[in-house]
């Protein structure tokens, strides 16, 4: 646990790649295999339940350190994180107590959820008393499910295939899907005679890097010899039928089969030894509905999705891609062929003419368009329709491509439309985590309706640091009132927010529901009265014509 925790508060506290490919080289070269499968399951981004309420461990912090509560408010509101918050307000433990393994560490959190409050907090006592500052914030982090570091799968898996000699690619797919951590799985992980998991496991992505503009397309690619497709608004997925059973992956490796049982049901009837690449979408009528109600059939707990969600929600996997037939791998084959072979599957000419698409093996297996353009102006042109047909934008594709791992350039690229934009007041503001705790960088913007300022979206990305700086210096100089961690502030600043989609919902209180809100760049030179009119957001929302469909 000690060497995890080093570990962690090294990658934690730089931003080169190179020191935290280093770091996680040193840190597997020794160890032993039952604690180190542990680190690369944690590492990978996955996380176990959690043991204690954050409520829990609050309530168990103040008895031990004896601070008032609002001094514990206080201390939380400027750390920013309450298991770090917790690690500096407990008592420094004995440094000379034996440090247990990782292993065992995890094995006893499991134990703990079994325990009643009492033989809870004797536990926790002892151990936060045996711990420096690094392990107990990572042993909160653990006890509440909170752990994350800034660290990728993509480069655990180049550590350890440097560390194996194997190449990155086998590393990655040995590390699809859901695993069991143990010493056995870590040993065939890094081994020549490893294998890859079984029949339910899905291939690593292929991502496309983003494409900005016609002069970055030119010099990047040919478009005449290219799959034109467009760039759906939904859950990349990988559907699955081997053994006779179906599974469904998202991108983020959950299985999410139950979540979606049309779709399982329909792919009941594919060829055995199948594997389709695609997006699922929220479809109805041929036409693509909100990605909000797909985010409510996604957020269902598997297994409990009604029939009156399942027709009001009807969802689809739309195929792009086949990765596998008849249990043979095809990856390496050029995208023309892959493509072809994947109609021939979902019955020959399931897609029609450009925009539309037709059912396949049944309403909700459908394939993607593709199209062609001879120029990029055809190609500019057809980019332009996207709004219109629900979708974000384009996918350039190279005919003679095989399908990568990860996001590789030059053979895939996004090219998304152009994001909406409004101009908006900076209101509220409040810290950020980790090593930006003890800056203002998560901000609440508002609009202007019938004379006052309306919130209509919160973001925290698109500012460099230089300018974080500058807006947490204005927030603090400029605060008038304070809510727990959160401070409304003098309406004084005004940014240019950019999204990806917009709908008018009943759910919020401005009535309009914004998606991936980020800053794209700050307007200072404008008075604040100068933003824009909630009226003129509501106005998009509308012409983009979708509602949330609240009324569901």
């Amino acid at each position: 646990m000690r060497r995890f925790a080093a570990l962690f508060e090294s990658l934690d506290s730089s931003n080169s790649q190179e020191a935290k490919l280093k770091s996680l080289l040193e840190y597997f070269r020794e160890g032993e295999a039952e604690d180190l499968v542990w680190a690369v399951y944690f590492l990978s981004g996955r996380k176990i339940k959690r043991v204690l309420s954050t409520t829990h461990l609050r309530s168990f912090c103040l008895s031990q350190c004896g601070h008032p509560d609002w001094l514990f408010q206080e201390c939380y509101d400027n750390v920013g994180d309450l298991a770090e918050t917790v690690a500096l307000l407990l008592p420094e433990g004995d440094s000379q107590a034996p440090a247990k393994s990782l292993s065992a560490v995890v094995e006893d959190l499991q134990r703990l959820k079994n325990l009643n409050p009492t033989e809870l907090n004797d536990c926790l006592r002892s151990y936060y008393g045996q711990m420096n500052t690094t392990e107990k914030l990572v042993f909160g982090k653990l006890l509440t499910g909170g752990f994350r570091v800034g660290v990728s799968a993509k480069l655990t898996a180049k550590a350890l295939a440097r560390l194996s000699g194997l190449s990155e690619n086998i590393v990655q797919e040995r590390l699809m899907g859901d695993f069991k951590p143990t010493a056995e799985f870590f040993q065939s992980l890094i081994s020549e005679e490893g294998t890859a998991g079984g029949a339910a496991i899905p291939y690593p992505f292929f991502l496309a890097h983003p494409l900005h503009s016609i002069e970055e397309g030119a010099a990047a690619l040919d478009i005449s010899s290219c799959s034109l497709e467009w760039k759906w608004d939904g859950i990349r997925s990988q559907l699955i039928k081997r053994g006779g059973q179906v599974y469904l992956w998202s991108r983020g490796e959950e299985l999410i089969t139950e979540r979606f049982p049309e779709v399982a049901m329909a792919a009941a009837r594919l060829p055995d030894g199948t594997v389709l690449d695609g997006e699922i979408l929220a479809f109805a009528e041929g036409d693509v509905l909100p990605f909000s109600l797909l985010q409510r059939r996604l957020g269902r707990s598997a297994g409990n999705v009604s029939k009156k969600m399942l027709a009001e929600i009807p969802c689809v996997f739309m195929a792009f891609d086949l990765l596998e037939a008849k249990g043979q791998d095809l990856r390496e084959r050029p995208l023309i062929e892959r493509r072809a072979n994947l109609l021939q599957i979902l019955t020959p000419g399931a897609c029609g003419e450009m925009p539309s698409c037709a059912g396949a093996l049944s309403e909700y297996l459908r394939v993607s368009t593709s199209m062609s353009a001879s120029t990029w102006q055809q190609a500019f042109d057809l980019r332009a329709m996207s709004r219109s047909l629900k979708v974000e934008g384009l996918m350039l594709k190279d005919l003679q491509s095989v399908y990568g791992i990860g996001r590789k350039r030059g053979s895939w690229w996004k090219w998304k439309v152009d994001p909406y934009s409004i101009d908006a007041v900076l209101v509220y503001a409040q810290r950020g985590h980790g090593r930006r705790a003890s800056l203002y960088t998560d901000y609440t913007f508002a609009l202007w309706h019938e004379g006052r300022l309306v919130p209509v979206a919160k973001a925290y990305s698109g500012l460099n640091d230089e300018e974080i700086r500058q807006v947490d210096a204005f927030v603090k100089c400029n605060t008038l009132e304070k809510f727990g961690p959160v401070r409304t502030v003098k309406p004084a600043l005004v940014f240019e927010l950019a999204f990806e989609g917009i709908q008018l919902s009943s759910r919020h209180k401005s009535g309009v529901a914004v998606r991936f809100p980020r800053i794209a760049r700050t307007r200072f030179e404008k008075s604040v009265e100068e933003a824009d009119q909630l009226s003129t957001l509501k106005a998009l929302a509308a012409a983009n014509g979708d509602s949330d469909r609240s009324a569901y």
